[in-house]
């Protein structure tokens, strides 16, 4: 088998507007794009290197480069690094090269059902309560929004942007942000005002908190999910789950997280980090599997890659295959 070259590089991607949780902003996409060539055919994956799970650039670059020689198909990969941004970009390159490689499409190496085209939420950044409000009424073409929330002042956000938007679906997403102590009275402001779903209330690791609450909202799992792994102690406290790839270690951790969500009935997110459509092309190989897709990423940049998504009046169609797969 001839020897694979891996290469590994960082890429900065400007930001239209800051983007802002509650855990602080950024006005660009850090991303790693990694590349598998065999000498005749090459694959590419991208990942976000993400501090909430004490991941670094400098780091994720290092583990990769470091499996220079020592890997020869996508089933080594487990074996040298755990699930996370490294893991992603590896898992996902190698998937294209066995795609270029074989002239099929990786939906059908993966024995996934095909995708066509679905609505992704368009995200809100935390701001002030009217701010939020008027981003919300200046995208009428986006039928479905996911407000990013921060604690103190959520009950106000909530209801200007449902006053501003009536005829939105709306998501929330407070990043941790929520109390033991909070929680109830937001989940009951976010049921008045239609909301469909309300991610990561509280930190990861008051999973159990969640247990004693009346979810008049379904509430998603985001921080506190990673792998298949994590999806037995979630059972009773979330009833959704959002599946990222960069948590998960790949399409292929996706694919196992997504079939291990479903055999406890859990209902379905894809989301992705602030990236470009070559991380998230992979991800929307799973929007067959989605109650939701949260693939807005390459919306909130600049300016995307060449073959990017394609996104009309809300809809995400499927990757072409010279972005990826």
């Amino acid at each position: 088998m001839t020897a694979l070259t891996i290469e590994a590089r960082a890429e900065v991607w400007p930001l239209r507007e800051a983007f802002v949780i509650s855990r602080g902003a950024r006005t660009a996409a850090e991303v790693v794009v990694v590349e598998v060539s065999d000498g005749e055919h090459k694959g590419r994956g991208e990942a976000v290197p993400y501090t909430r799970y004490g991941e670094s650039v400098t780091g994720v670059l290092e583990d990769i480069r470091a499996l220079t020689g020592r890997v020869s198909t996508r089933a080594d990969l487990a074996q040298h690094l755990k699930p996370g941004a490294a893991l992603n970009a590896l898992d996902c390159a190698f998937w294209d090269l066995e795609s270029k490689r074989t002239g099929k499409r990786v939906v059908e190496l993966a024995g996934l059902t095909p995708p066509t085209s679905k609505v992704t939420a368009y995200t809100i950044s935390l701001d002030a309560p009217e701010t939020m409000a008027d981003k919300a009424a200046r995208v009428p073409s986006h039928s479905l929004l996911k407000l990013k929330l921060g604690g103190a002042g959520d009950e106000a956000r909530m209801r200007a942007v449902r006053a501003a938007r009536p005829d939105a679906r709306l998501l929330v997403d407070a990043n941790e942000a929520w109390t033991i102590e909070t929680v109830q009275h937001l989940v009951s402001v976010a049921a008045e005002c239609g909301i469909e779903l309300i991610e990561q209330p509280l930190p990861a690791g008051n999973d159990e908190a969640l247990r004693h609450i009346e979810r008049a909202v379904p509430i998603c799992a985001d921080e506190s999910v990673h792998t298949a792994a994590d999806i037995p102690r979630l059972v009773g406290s979330y009833d959704a789950v959002n599946v990222k790839l960069d948590k998960a270690g790949g399409l292929t951790g996706a694919i196992s997280l997504v079939r291990a969500a479903q055999r406890q009935n859990f209902k379905i997110m894809i989301g992705s980090m602030v990236a470009t459509s070559l991380a998230v092309a992979p991800a929307m190989l799973l929007a067959p599997e989605a109650n939701w897709i949260d693939l807005d990423g390459p919306l909130l940049l600049a300016h995307d890659r060449e073959f990017g998504m394609r996104v009309e009046n809300g809809i995400m169609y499927p990757p072409v295959p010279e972005l990826w797969g």
